[in-house]
């Protein structure tokens, strides 16, 4: 369980995107109920507006013109941990406090529960499990998840958006997690799964185990990210502690959270709507996750490269039909540096994929400018997401620095959090990676064969 524990911190940064317009006669039924001056607010509640369609809607309903529930409140982000993994990576990220998320700790076993930093906590299949834990069987967790159904829904009720993370190979994780992912998106909400798989030295029996449920939560959720745990092995230098690894494997998945929801709730300068998120998102299938982060001259488009060849990308992104990808930076982020970043990544994806994008401001960034891109729409089946191999283009190594705002204080004995992570996306060549963003995104671009 330790060592699945911390890989899901940060695995989902970025999306959104899209308006939807209203014909006339619904414009006129908005401008009806918004003249009424004691109207009961609780029909502006997404979910309730939700479940209303789904029971076959009324004329008091307001709709888009597709048939969508007209948003007027703040999207409603909850982000679930099930099991041993899924909670510690919930407690990492209640550390960091993420803005305009809530989050909920699930669990068969009571003792762990107790130890959550989440604000909301669930002791699912109490008579099941009389909180002992599921002993590493799935179809024991997935027995709790099912027991404890209605109190799940209740959870997530009026959830736009629900992120799932577990560690997969275990029982409570494996078993609850697509229980949990399906019922939040019955229910209508926009799911996400964020999931690791398990080291190979873990065992034959928790690979299986972790195999059989990633196929299970695939037919759950709308977007899967899968993270392999043994990309660890790639991304950190030899001699670094486990503690301090695990500590870069959560910071990826955090990043992952913060940049999907900082892109739906937080005020920046280029902002993108919640339901462009679920035009990307929706029914989307596999998703890749790429992080960069670049310094000094250059850095918009050295973290843009950087984030396009991130060894968390299992295929190469330019096959993505939709991209969402956010980009921030300190006060001092200027409008040239966002055009130079984004042209990256629209130079790097196939001309006719669509791609959103969101810029904020992050007084804890300092001088650094983070990219994150997140990349839907790929033909992949499940063995390509089950394949552990690292391809040859990733044995070459570079630097992704954690996120400033993400040092953590570690354990007794232990050495102090590395300030920069070595990972292994393609390099450009590294006498044009010296130079200014003209040289490194002509550079990168050149590798593409696009000039």
């Amino acid at each position: 369980m330790g060592i699945q524990s911390t890989l899901l911190a940060v695995c989902l940064y970025r999306i959104v995107n899209g308006f939807n317009f209203l014909d006339q006669k619904q414009i006129r039924k908005v401008e009806r109920r918004s003249m009424q001056q004691n109207f009961d607010e609780s029909a502006f509640s997404p979910a309730l507006q939700r479940n209303n369609q789904l029971l076959g809607g009324s004329d008091t309903n307001m709709v888009t013109a597709d048939g969508l529930p007209l948003q007027t409140a703040p999207c409603c982000i909850k982000v679930v941990g099930v099991g041993g993994g899924g909670g510690n990576a919930v407690n990492r990220m209640v550390e960091t406090a993420i803005e305009g998320v809530e989050f909920w700790a699930l669990n068969t076993d009571a003792q762990a529960l107790s130890r959550s930093l989440a604000p909301n906590t669930m002791n699912i299949g109490r008579e099941t499990t009389r909180g002992l834990g599921a002993g590493g069987a799935p179809a024991v967790g997935e027995a709790a998840a099912e027991e404890s159904r209605a109190e799940i829904a209740a959870a997530m009720a009026g959830a736009d958006m629900v992120f799932v993370t577990a560690g997969m190979g275990g029982g409570t994780g494996s078993g609850a997690a697509p229980i949990v992912a399906g019922i939040a998106k019955d229910m209508g909400a926009l799911t996400v799964g964020v999931v690791t798989k398990p080291f190979g030295f873990e065992g034959r029996k928790r690979q299986t185990q972790a195999m059989e449920a990633i196929r299970n939560l695939q037919e759950a959720v709308d977007t899967l990210i899968v993270v392999s745990n043994d990309r660890l092995l790639e991304i950190v230098p030899e001699g670094t502690p486990v503690s301090n690894a695990f500590l870069v494997a959560d910071d990826i998945l955090r990043q992952g959270v913060v940049g999907i929801s900082d892109i739906i709730v937080k005020a920046g300068l280029i902002n993108v709507d919640f339901a462009d998120v679920r035009a990307i998102m929706a029914d989307a299938g596999t998703a890749l996750m790429g992080i960069g982060q670049g310094k000094g001259k250059g850095r918009a488009v050295e973290a843009a490269i950087a984030a396009t060849a991130c060894p968390l990308l299992d295929s190469p992104i330019r096959h993505a039909k939709a991209v969402v990808f956010n980009i921030v930076g300190g006060p001092d982020l200027s409008l040239q540096e966002i055009q130079e970043a984004a042209d990256i990544v629209y130079d790097t994806v196939e001309r006719d994929a669509n791609v959103i994008f969101g810029a904020s401001i992050d007084d804890n960034m300092g001088s650094d400018v983070s990219v994150t891109v997140l990349a839907t729409g790929f033909k992949l089946d499940m063995a390509d997401v089950l394949n552990d191999d690292v391809t040859k283009s990733q044995k070459e190594k570079t630097v992704l620095p954690m996120s400033p705002q993400q040092s953590v204080e570690p354990a007794p004995g232990l050495s102090p959090a590395p300030a920069a992570v070595e990972v292994a996306p393609t390099p450009a060549p590294p006498a044009e990676t010296t130079g200014g963003g003209g040289k490194k995104r002509s550079s990168f671009l050149k590798r593409l064969g696009r000039r």
